[in-house]
């Protein structure tokens, strides 16, 4: 068995990295506790600069205790302090290394105080956010020497604060040996609140989402390129296991990869060449959302201009459209500069910044009538993101959002405050008069955010009487997933291991329904949404009535049919009413063309002809009527073929004459000639067309005298 270790082998343990706490923990520890994931690699440090903006941003957020716990004390402004980055790369280690401090603010000022580093003269309070960032990543560099490069620009703040504790580091090696032995900590992880566990758990767990720029990569070439370099593509994220990826089920473009792999991803050429980009899944639902709302042509307003990435992705899935899309809110011409830049690194050309902010923009502005759709993703409290840091660089959120995630909870005041401004955004997109749907996203966990704002907007009648008023409908994503046949009003998800936090509502205007819409306009839809690319009508053979619509191809199968069928119901009504429009038109020439009178049925002269241009389409394909009398019979042959390509196709009615009787055509035209002397008898009580009763049947009084035998010569 080996001896326990004393405090002072311990010490130097910790300062050499080797420190084995297993040995001296007690056999009550808590097993449900997760081992520590942070790597064992040694660091080189930051540069001073990292170290400078990573102590304002704690400076902002540290937790303040009571003036009778007040131990450590730190002056200075708390307000949002004035940040300069060199690159991404130090922003987001400043972010890291501020929150990394937020999250062990207790242990670090104990151990200042455990080893009397602390109160220093020589160190004033207003450099005591600096003490505690640069002594976190002291200890997370096991207390070893800073490698420092010639290129780095010395700051002498950092120089001076990085000497002082460099002077004490065993004597604080040994207080946080202490400490670990105090709170049975194997590693400082351990001494985190069980909320913060929790959290750090869902976020080394959740699975890594990335989008593909299909202006430089399809999808195919991804998935092959994929496959080359040992990936293997799963059908289910329940699959995900090292060298896996999947589809996402909602957004077709969404790849999904393990947790574990996001060093190796970033790593790839494909992530260089941004031609897949690495965001949270929920602004990816969000910009679906809004294109699956855009028909071809129409305009798209992006209320904030704080995600670079939503926006690019928002550009590369109106590709095949005429669209623009009006980014609100980029005030600055250094970050004008830098979204000009990398939007043309990702190659998007359809984006036009405007310098005003959205709720600064009236309704009524000229260049924004063509605009059919707004995404609205309003500064939210962000308690659903998985990844904090992420959410802050990419979206641009509140560095606040760290510290309300260390606490679990948001201040009523701050909620409030979120929840008034993003009803005065939401209600401000609706007084667009031509905009037809707007889409709502947030990643907060709260319903004051979420839909209570979304209630509150519909129930304030801003729309007005003139226009069409707002309602829920279920968000669809894509034409290939499932989603479409939610019914949902809302798209909800909770955090959890498996995804992030996230509220979507869209608000479409009620359809007029005494609206009718050309099959062109129907057909215009469809391909605007991605169903179709090309479209061959056939043209319709004898006996048929209706149009067959081939489709050659496709982006993306399956899913094609339920929605044509959904555009194509208001053109079937319409054809319904029409087909009855001509019935009811044919029946009247019909009464029109067979006249009776008193005295006997008379054959009216030729009708002339109806205009193809003036007939329903359905009447210029059918049959036309045999010859009726001699007017027809004296027609020339051009004549007879232009006057049957311009029949009418009228039913026909059965009409009884007598037998013995014929009637002749006078010299006057083709008005019946009946002789005088004729008499009528005998009459059979025959019905003709609709129905009528004909008039009595002419027959000829017998007489000695011997008749002509063409009479009607």
């Amino acid at each position: 068995m080996p001896e326990p270790k004393n405090n002072l082998s311990l010490q130097e343990d910790v300062i050499n990295g080797t420190s084995d706490l297993s040995e001296v923990k007690k056999p009550d520890e808590k097993e449900s506790v997760v081992k520590s994931t942070m790597t064992l690699i040694e660091k080189n440090g930051c540069h001073d600069t990292v170290y400078i903006n990573a102590a304002k941003i704690f400076q902002g957020i540290h937790t303040e205790k009571s003036k009778d716990r007040m131990l450590v004390r730190y002056a200075g402004d708390s307000a949002a302090p004035v940040l300069a980055f060199k690159d991404v790369s130090s922003q987001r280690l400043s972010y890291e290394l501020a929150f990394n401090a937020l999250k062990y603010q207790d242990l670090l000022e104990e151990m200042l105080l455990d080893s009397c580093v602390y109160p220093c003269h020589s160190i004033p309070d207003e450099l005591t956010s600096l003490l505690v960032v640069m002594l976190y990543d002291l200890q997370d560099r096991k207390f070893q020497a800073r490698e420092i490069s010639d290129e780095d620009e010395p700051v002498a703040d950092v120089r001076k604060v990085e000497h002082y504790l460099s002077s004490f580091k065993t004597k604080l090696a040994a207080a946080l040996a202490r400490y670990r032995i105090k709170h049975d900590a194997p590693s400082i992880e351990y001494v985190l609140p069980e909320a913060i566990q929790k959290q750090h758990q869902r976020a080394s767990a959740l699975p890594l989402c990335v989008w593909i720029n299909t202006f430089k990569i399809s999808l195919e070439d991804v998935f092959r390129d994929l496959k080359e370099k040992g990936f293997t593509k799963v059908k289910s994220v329940s699959d995900l296991d090292h060298h896996t990826y999947g589809v996402d089920q909602h957004c077709g473009d969404v790849l999904v990869f393990p947790s574990s792999l996001k060093e190796e991803l970033l790593n790839l050429d494909l992530f260089a060449d941004c031609k897949l980009l690495l965001q949270d899944k929920s602004r990816s639902l969000a910009v679906h959302a809004a294109q699956a709302q855009l028909n071809s042509g129409d305009d798209i307003i992006v209320a904030h201009g704080g995600s670079h990435l939503t926006i690019a992705h928002m550009s590369v899935l109106t590709n095949h459209s005429t669209s623009t899309i009006f980014v609100c809110g980029v005030k600055s011409s250094a970050k004008e500069a830098e979204l000009r830049n990398f939007f043309s690194h990702m190659e998007c050309t359809n984006i036009q910044l405007l310098h005003e902010d959205f709720t600064e923009i009236g309704p009524t502005d000229p260049k924004l009538q063509k605009a059919k759709v707004i995404l609205l993703l309003p500064q939210c409290s962000g308690l659903g993101a998985g990844d904090p840091i992420d959410f802050i660089l990419n979206e641009h959120g509140d560095a606040g959002l760290l510290k309300d995630l260390f606490q679990g909870t948001v201040a009523k005041d701050k909620l409030s405050v979120l929840a008034e401004r993003q009803l005065t955004e939401l209600i401000h997109a609706m007084k667009f008069k031509e905009v037809q749907a707007i889409i709502y996203c947030t990643c907060s966990i709260y319903a004051e955010e979420n839909e209570r704002v979304v209630k509150k907007a519909l129930e304030s009648g801003v729309e007005g009487d003139k226009v069409q008023p707002y309602r829920l409908i279920p968000p669809v994503f894509d034409t290939c997933s499932d989603s479409n046949a939610s019914t949902e009003t809302f798209f909800k998800t909770e955090p959890s291991g498996i995804s992030s936090g996230c509220f979507l509502a869209v608000l479409a205007r009620e359809k007029d329904s005494s609206a009718n819409m050309s099959a062109e306009d129907i057909l215009g839809q469809a391909v605007a949404k991605g169903l179709l690319e090309d479209i061959l009508i056939e043209k319709p053979k004898k006996g048929e009535k209706k149009q067959k619509v081939t489709q050659l191809t496709r982006n993306i199968a399956g899913g094609v049919e339920p929605k044509i069928a959904e555009l194509l119901h208001r053109q079937t009504v319409s054809n319904i009413k029409a087909e009855a429009a001509v019935s009811k038109a044919v029946s009247n020439v019909h009464q029109k063309n067979v006249s009776q009178t008193k005295g006997g049925v008379q054959l009216k002269k030729s009708i002339r002809p109806i205009s193809a241009r003036a007939l329903p389409e359905v009447l210029k394909h059918t049959r036309p009527l045999p010859p009726v009398g001699k007017a027809y019979g004296r027609q020339t042959p051009a004549r007879k073929a232009r006057a049957e390509h311009k029949r009418v196709v009228l039913k026909l009615a059965n009409i009884m004459f007598p037998p013995a009787v014929t009637p002749y055509l006078s010299s006057q035209g083709n008005k019946a000639g009946i002789p005088a002397h004729h008499c009528l008898h005998r009459w059979s009580g025959a019905r003709g067309f609709r129905g009528r009763v004909l008039p009595p049947p002419l027959r000829k009084t017998v007489r000695p005298a011997v008749l002509h035998p063409r009479p009607w010569m």
